[in-house]
């Protein structure tokens, strides 16, 4: 049985590495990660990751707390680096070689992100995870993700998250509701589903990229999504 994608960006918030921790990242997690990880790299599947930084450091709620927008949304680009070169070192003990890729320059830790650079890893079996966003302000690590995965002509966005889905209502607060197997991108827009951003959405949307939003806490679940069972939910045309 062959994958049913062959370039995958696997999507993870900055929450996804903090475990059952309030703040911080989980060792334990990032070597969960890393595992499912090697699991799909071992299917020949090349795949890169944008990582988040919610766990650290938001600069949206930092922003509503009166620090101008532009230098709390740097902080939280800096919290991403630090959350990639955490996910590399997961990755590398695993025996997965790994490269993190930078929009902010800091050649000591990262190397800068190079479209052509990345596409190379990404082909020569290396796993690259971007960090630093999309190095703007006022764009989030959602919007990064689809960019990177336009510039990586990767087949599709796996969004990993802790619930199983895209949902009516937070299944957390309403027992009551219901999952979505499939959806369009603009039902998504119009019922203002917390997905990705309106932005990721509509880039994904201009660009025909499918998202599949699954449950990354569930073991082998990355695996079962690359491999095309179905899992979570599809965002489609």
């Amino acid at each position: 049985m062959s994958a049913r994608y062959g370039r995958v960006l696997l999507k993870l918030s900055g929450e996804a590495l903090m475990g059952e921790q309030s703040f911080g990242i989980d060792p334990a997690v990032t070597s969960q990660i890393a595992r499912e990880i090697s699991e799909v790299q071992a299917l020949g599947i090349q795949l890169a990751i944008v990582i988040g930084g919610g766990n650290l450091f938001r600069g949206l709620a930092a922003s509503a707390k009166g620090m101008d927008r532009a230098t709390a949304d740097y902080m939280g680009m800096l919290a991403t680096v630090i959350n990639g070169l955490a996910l590399q070192d997961a990755l590398e003990k695993s025996g997965i070689n790994t490269r993190v890729a930078t929009a902010i320059e800091m050649r000591a830790v990262a190397e800068p992100f190079i479209r052509r650079r990345a596409v190379r890893h990404l082909e020569k079996g290396r796993v690259v995870v971007f960090a630093a966003g999309t190095g703007n302000p006022y764009f989030t690590t959602d919007t990064a993700a689809a960019l990177r995965a336009m510039e990586m002509k990767a087949d599709v966005i796996l969004k990993g998250t802790k619930v199983d889905g895209i949902y009516t209502a937070d299944p957390m607060l309403h027992p009551t509701a219901t999952k979505f197997e499939h959806i369009s991108y603009i039902k998504v827009l119009e019922q203002g589903l917390k997905v990705m951003d309106a932005t990721a959405i509509s880039l994904c949307m201009d660009n025909k990229l499918p998202i599949v939003v699954f449950n990354l806490r569930t073991a082998g679940n990355l695996r079962r999504v690359v491999m095309g069972e179905p899992i979570g939910t599809t965002v489609t045309a």
